[in-house]
């Protein structure tokens, strides 16, 4: 038995193939492996097949975060070098002021203005260096708000993850997004929740099902690589976010009944997680968390958990193994990798009860 995990206990190898590089072709098709905690019994199922492990009045937690076409390409002026801007959050909506990524960064200095668009009808200029690639843009755009907002819906391409090495087409604008999504401002998917088909959350509503909707924003901080042997030395970056009271009466009551709670992604676990009473109740919440979630950790709110297979070492891995136990999700792991299931982003799934 290990007594305290660290960084190389999450090591596993991961079949370059298994990396999915496109979703399957129906969103509630995808595999799903069913692992029950109590006897370490493991099922391969469709996800489709959800609905088969709910009954009436069991409640689903989902981030209903939606992701913002945040990749932008612009050109530097004078030399018209080819630069990738990327949108992390913005700071200031009167002064138009963002958070942002370049790359290739040795190029991008303060006062350097960025032009965007085939007329360069967006201009930004470079206002301060917070990292080595991080920047503080300012656009320069006249007019509304809204209009600012537009053009960068329009010149902005879906974020989606390095690993996937092509440009996002039109399937991946409305796949690398899920159907529930509402609330602005994540740069990468809640990915457990991509597999839910609007013909799935029918068939669960009409089983009894109650959802309580929560967002995290996600942040990039979701793909950094934790690079410390001692996890508990591990900082990860805050992300935003907002539980409301409907919400909670939602998950209190079905915590009262001894339902079943079902939190999709890590995201909607680490949001419920950073919410919680002293008398271990869903809080309404409204600001920053960085929670990290590893083993061993006592969970307060969920008692059951949809996720994708996750890469090896990566933080989304050490909140599963925190939830599902370490020894049986390297067993499950192993046999997904048998099974051949499809990993990370448009990956396969995974119920953990």
């Amino acid at each position: 038995m290990i007594t305290k995990m660290k960084l190389s206990h999450f090591s596993y190898e991961l079949p370059d193939e298994l990396l999915a590089k496109r979703p399957a072709k129906n969103r509630d098709e995808s595999r799903l492996m069913v692992v029950h905690r109590e006897t370490g019994k493991i099922e391969h199922k469709m996800f489709k097949d959800l609905t088969d492990y709910f009954d009436d009045q069991d409640v689903m937690i989902m981030n209903n975060t939606k992701v913002f076409p945040a990749r932008m390409y612009g050109n530097k002026e004078k030399t018209g070098a080819r630069i990738e801007v990327f949108l992390l959050r913005e700071l200031n909506q009167e002064n138009r002021l963002w958070d942002v990524l370049v790359d290739p960064a040795r190029k991008i200095r303060i006062g350097n203005k960025l032009y965007f668009g085939e007329d360069e009808s967006l201009v930004a200029e470079v206002i301060d260096n917070t990292t080595s690639r991080g920047r503080t843009l300012r656009f320069l755009f006249d007019g509304p708000y809204e209009d600012f907002r537009k053009k960068l819906n329009e010149l902005g391409e879906t974020p989606l993850p390095k690993y996937i090495d092509r440009s996002p087409d039109a399937e991946d604008d409305e796949r690398y997004q899920t159907v529930y999504a509402k609330e602005q401002g994540a740069v990468a998917a809640p990915t457990a929740g991509m597999h839910f088909s609007k013909h799935l959350l029918k068939r669960l509503e009409i089983k009894g099902i109650n959802f309580a909707e929560v967002t995290l924003h996600v942040g990039l901080g979701t793909f950094r690589p934790v690079e410390v042997e001692d996890l508990s030395k591990h900082k990860m970056e805050s992300e935003q976010i907002n539980v409301k009271q409907e919400a909670c009466d939602t998950v209190n009551k079905a915590l009262k009944e001894n339902r079943r709670i079902c939190v999709v992604g890590t995201t909607a676990l680490r949001a419920i997680e950073s919410s919680v009473s002293t008398h271990d109740t869903l809080n309404p919440f409204d600001g920053w968390t960085n929670k990290f979630i590893f083993p061993p950790y006592k969970f307060r709110i969920p008692n059951c958990m949809i996720t994708n297979l996750h890469t090896p070492k990566s933080t989304l891995m050490m909140h599963t193994a925190a939830f599902c136990g370490f020894e049986l999700l390297k067993k499950a792991y192993a046999e997904a990798i048998k099974e051949k299931y499809n990993f990370f982003t448009y990956g396969d799934a995974m119920l953990i009860l």
